[in-house]
């Protein structure tokens, strides 16, 4: 029996005893403010922005760490039993997800934040049938992703809807301002040289919207738990070379060793520390990515200087 599944049956062993605790939970406890769980550091962001001061919101996922593959814990069932609205990512990216709700005991909403999203459709392989998760990357999409939030708390508090009726309106803006800077930034990228390579495919969005082209990633796949072999190394310092790529790209999320390693084998520079790509996650506060709005500017800044060079 694998370490992942005897911590998941612990994890779901401890479901009753964490059961009553959540329905201890009192909703006085949160000044009446509406109690959301979000699962991703992005969705969370867009739920503070959305929700504001009418809301409580529990982030499930924390800075850097790989959503692919989590393993909920028995705070997150403890959590998700004592909220009104849990709202996730979709696209597949919680596999974990539905499992803990039915642990939970959860009678609330759950919120696909990508309902409405024109999802990319992967290659056909078991990790990416559902399509391409990272929606985000795309600001047209995360104005979707709130306008779902923003629906769905006004449908579980009514009393409070102008409030994120308003909220939605100034966030959109916001990402209609990012929208608008980003493509000024990678506008001024001679065609020849907006060639991306990066750890494993999270940016399709971002590349189609701003008119990239994607060389390839290290790791093949949507998923970070695919595997990656001798044959796919060959292959990407094999297409780096030839098209004359500048950069490979790594992400916080994931270790830099390989992208390091494929860097020096093509003769290329890699990006990586502090100027790595925000992929899968949020950074942690203080950081360049600690909201969906600081993530995406500093990704395109990071690309367009090394691009430039």
């Amino acid at each position: 029996m694998t370490r992942k599944l005897l911590g998941s049956i612990t994890v779901l062993a401890l479901a009753g005893l964490l059961g009553a605790c959540a329905e201890d939970a009192k909703a006085g406890d949160d000044g009446g403010k509406l109690a959301v769980v979000a699962t991703t550091t992005q969705v969370a962001d867009f739920a503070r922005n959305i929700g504001g001061d009418k809301v409580t919101v529990t982030q499930i996922l924390k800075p850097n760490i790989d959503p692919h593959d989590y393993e909920p814990t028995p705070a997150d069932i403890t959590a998700i039993g004592a909220a009104k609205v849990v709202v996730k990512s979709g696209v597949g990216l919680e596999k974990w997800l539905d499992a803990t709700i039915t642990s939970a005991g959860f009678k609330g909403t759950t919120v696909d934040a990508s309902q409405g999203v024109q999802v990319r459709q992967g290659n056909g392989e078991e990790e990416e049938a559902a399509g391409d998760p990272h929606i985000w990357h795309d600001p047209h999409n995360a104005k979707i992703m709130a306008q779902d939030i923003a629906k769905a708390f006004s449908a579980a508090d009514p009393a409070d809807a102008a409030t994120y009726d308003k909220n939605l309106a100034d966030y959109s803006a916001q990402l209609d301002q990012l929208d608008a800077d980003i493509e000024a930034k990678i506008g001024k990228l001679p065609a020849g040289d907006r060639k991306l390579v990066t750890n494993h495919d999270a940016f399709g969005y971002y590349i189609e919207r701003y008119k990239l082209d994607f060389v390839g990633s290290i790791i093949p796949s949507f998923d970070t738990s695919a595997e990656l072999s001798a044959r796919d190394i060959d292959e990407i310092v094999a297409k780096i070379k030839q098209t004359g790529t500048k950069a490979v790209f790594s992400e916080s999320s994931l270790p830099p060793k390989t992208a390091e390693a494929i860097a020096k084998q093509a003769g290329v520079k890699v990006v990586a520390g502090e100027d790595s790509l925000y992929g899968d996650t949020l950074g942690p506060a203080g950081s360049d990515g600690d909201t969906y709005l600081k993530m995406e500017e500093h990704n395109t800044n990071v690309i367009v200087q090394a691009l430039s060079a």
